[in-house]
């Protein structure tokens, strides 16, 4: 296709993600040159190859480790935990720093959890410059170790994203499909992410080279129950759920989770249309039961004689 070339080109780490894909996906509709980053981003001499080699006005990192199926695996897999999120991530850092191409990154917001100054329900959201009070899981120490390496490096752009949801069931990291498959949900507001709004957003914060650290959710929280109570009437009728509190589930689980609230007023400022959660998780589970009507009607054996 032909590409915008006045917006310049990007470099991208972890295009085999989850959400470096469907970034991969919003630059091509918007035709920006993009390349996918083949170095693993602890590799310094590799990554310093592709700089040089593709000379990107952007480089963006959504390489990283959550685990699989969840954050518990990084409890047991430190090292690589460390390697990716950390060294990998400051690697990259700072090979672009030398090289002045302008970095963003794709951080997380679990790195807060309510406290006396921040209560649950209370709309006192965590602020950007916040100190993180939030070290229950291995996998946000990590994130909060990068975070402070990270300021020594002022022309970058980090975004901060948490429980990310999109408009597709299929997808095993979205959200909403994590807690329709769990067997017990807890019942704490939240700010979250809705990618379909956001991700344009990040596009346009990175190729005008903002920089900064932005907490990057939509205005608002919302609890599971009311998420869940949604999909029930949009998506899936016959669907049940149950509630534990905190203390129950900490049974079951290795590490701590993250509850919080992010003021994304910084955010909100520069784009004053990135709907409240409540408008935008209604269109969201209307567009998901959409989706799942469009996959069950499509005709899939038409052609296979």
């Amino acid at each position: 296709g032909v590409y915008n070339m006045t917006s310049g080109s990007i470099l991208l780490y972890g295009g085999s993600g989850w959400i470096g894909g469907k970034l991969v996906d919003i630059l091509a509709q918007q035709r920006i040159l993009c390349w996918k980053g083949e170095a693993r981003i602890e590799d310094r001499q590799a990554v310093e190859g592709e700089i040089l080699k593709w000379k990107p006005s952007f480089v963006i990192n959504c390489a990283g480790k959550t685990g699989r199926p969840n954050v518990d695996w990084c409890e047991t897999h430190r090292q690589e935990t460390i390697r990716s999120n950390v060294t990998g991530a400051l690697t990259l850092t700072d090979v672009c720093a030398q090289h002045g191409v302008h970095l963003t990154h794709f951080a997380t917001g679990c790195i807060y959890q309510y406290d006396d100054n921040h209560p649950a329900h209370s709309g006192i959201g965590f602020k950007e410059d916040d100190v993180p009070n939030f070290k229950g899981s291995f996998y946000s120490r990590t994130k909060v170790m990068l975070e402070d390496l990270l300021q020594a490096y002022p022309s970058i752009l980090i975004l901060r994203l948490r429980m990310p949801i999109s408009e597709h069931l299929e997808e095993p990291r979205n959200f909403i499909t994590k807690i329709t498959n769990y067997a017990k949900v807890v019942n704490i507001p939240n700010s979250v992410t809705v990618l379909p709004d956001l991700l344009p957003v990040a596009i346009d914060m990175i190729t005008r080279g903002l920089v900064g650290t932005y907490n990057f959710t939509n205005p608002g929280t919302i609890t599971h129950n009311e998420i869940l109570d949604l999909y029930t009437k949009y998506v899936d009728d016959t669907f049940t759920y149950s509630n534990f509190t905190l203390e129950e589930q900490a049974k079951v689980l290795k590490a701590e989770r993250s509850n919080n609230e992010l003021d994304v007023s910084k955010l909100t400022r520069l784009y004053p249309a990135i709907p409240h959660i409540h408008k935008s998780i209604h269109a969201i589970l209307i567009q998901m039961r959409h989706n799942l009507d469009a996959s069950r009607t499509r005709p899939t054996d038409q052609y296979s004689d």
